[in-house]
């Protein structure tokens, strides 16, 4: 009794196994499910017209069971945007394709995206959604979803004329924008310039940017979405070329820019010290691969700036008449291949001289992770010393007892060590994510440390448009010490 008891146990959990699975042993029971690495997979911004990078996300089985997906299709089917890829296999409405997913095992889903283009100027929204149809009547759904926007594309452009771009679509600009002599281009507040690799802004004519501190004018690579898990190409180095003025420039005004991760930042070419080249004001120069702002004999305004983390010199000067006021110039550099200094300051190139009128530095921070970050190369050739100045300034570099040309300055070895360095910002670098911002911390020991006089007379507020003068005091850097928002 004892015996056939078991048998028909046996038997009945035996038919019960196969009534929940198919006939090639694949679960076909309610209860088991697929899941996926994203519920909404989001591609952010995108240009419209342009493919987009692949983003991934995985589908996972994570049932004692092997399932079989039926179908899988876009809402929209062939209608829709993206292009989804299923482990190699190209998703379509006429695929009728099956997928076996074994225990614990999982699909890659590759999805890529070309925004439709459009008249409108707003960015707009694109969604769909992908569904995963399992043999046993569940289904999951994950929702793909970017914004595209339109863009003005410029290809080979030699200005013809004076012009005004405005904020209402970036530009898009695959090779160099190019300045003749004698034209002018005038960037309006929020005119965002997105750079194909290499491509660069060359001047010989005048460039004339003024931003406002909540409209920046943007000037980066046009690379979007991510090289890695929490790394968006923006945050790259080299993503495009630079800015360029050439001999022949003079009178441009860079304010309130944002310029970033491209191969050199700014470079002003040698044109003599006469005439004005560069008002350089309000703005950032961050993330560059080699220098990121060179001045080569000629006549500069450099005030209330960022000049941060670049493979090569935050700021190379090469003779010339170079002012700089409030600027907050910090040597970071982070990623393989090595950086230079903060600060590098000569008269001298392939041998010939270049004499320096004026390399003077008020009111700023000049640091990084180097135990000098500050070196003057000065030729004594025909008694051309270099007449520079540092004033109320925190400085990286030894010590020195020089009280012409170094007045009430501050050395970083010289503060106590939770003081020096990149503990002077909050919130703290982010090396992860490349993220480093160098504003200061609420009552910042910096706080105090500037002339307040030259505040006053130059940049009371500071680059972020906050006021900066709190209690008679104000600190050095283009940052407030105390983040009061102006009202």
């Amino acid at each position: 009794m004892k015996t056939s008891a078991y048998i028909i146990s046996l038997i009945s959990v035996v038919s019960l196994l196969a009534s929940c699975l198919s006939e090639e042993g694949f679960g076909t029971s309610s209860n088991t499910s697929i899941t996926s690495s994203v519920d909404t997979l989001s591609l952010d911004t995108v240009i419209a017209g342009v493919p987009t990078n692949t983003y991934t996300f995985q589908v996972y089985n994570p049932s004692s069971e092997n399932l079989r997906i039926t179908r899988i299709a876009l809402q929209a089917g062939n209608k829709s945007s993206f292009r989804v890829n299923v482990d190699g296999t190209f998703l379509q409405e006429t695929n009728r394709n099956s997928w076996e997913l074994y225990s614990k095992d999982s699909l890659r889903v590759f999805v890529e995206l070309t925004a439709p283009e459009t008249s409108y100027d707003k960015p707009q929204t694109i969604e769909d959604k992908i569904s995963f149809y399992l043999e046993n009547g569940n289904t999951l759904n994950v929702v793909l979803k970017a914004v595209g926007q339109r863009v003005e594309r410029l290809s080979s452009t030699i200005l013809a004329k004076d012009s005004i771009f405005n904020s209402s679509v970036p530009y898009l600009i695959k090779d160099s924008l190019i300045i003749p002599d004698g034209k002018t281009l005038t960037l309006s507040p929020g005119t965002r310039l997105l750079f194909h690799p290499k491509a660069q802004l060359i001047v010989y004519g005048t460039l004339i940017a003024k931003g406002t501190a909540e409209q920046n004018i943007i000037l980066r690579g046009d690379r979007m979405g991510y090289m890695f898990s929490q790394q968006p190409y923006d945050r790259i180095p080299g993503q495009w070329g630079g800015i360029v003025f050439k001999k022949q420039s003079f009178h441009n005004i860079l304010d309130f820019c944002d310029i970033h991760s491209s191969d050199f930042g700014v470079r002003c070419d040698s044109s003599g010290v006469s005439t004005r080249k560069l008002v350089l004001s309000n703005s950032i120069v961050h993330n560059v691969s080699t220098n990121a702002l060179t001045l080569n004999q000629c006549k500069t305004e450099i005030g209330n700036t960022q000049i941060t983390n670049a493979g090569g010199n935050c700021v190379n000067i090469i003779g010339g008449d170079n002012l700089f006021i409030h600027c907050t110039i910090g040597q970071f550099y982070s990623l393989v291949g090595g950086r230079g200094i903060a600060l590098n300051i000569s008269n001298t190139i392939d041998q010939q001289l270049l004499p320096i009128s004026r390399a003077h530095f008020k009111n700023c921070i000049i640091t990084g992770y180097n135990e000098d970050d500050i070196n003057i190369e000065s030729s004594t050739q025909n008694n051309q010393e270099i007449n520079y100045l540092f004033d109320h300034c925190i400085l990286n570099t030894p010590s020195t007892s020089d009280q012409q040309r170094i007045i009430e300055c501050i050395f970083e070895n010289d503060l106590p060590s939770k003081e020096r360095r990149e503990l002077h910002f909050d919130p703290a670098f982010d090396f992860q994510k490349l993220l480093f911002p160098f504003t200061l911390p609420f009552n910042s020991p910096l706080q105090g440390k500037a002339n307040i006089e030259l505040t006053r007379q130059t940049f009371p507020l500071d680059r972020l448009g906050r006021i900066r003068i709190i209690n008679e005091t104000s600190a050095p850097g283009c940052y407030a010490g105390i983040t009061t928002k102006q009202k």
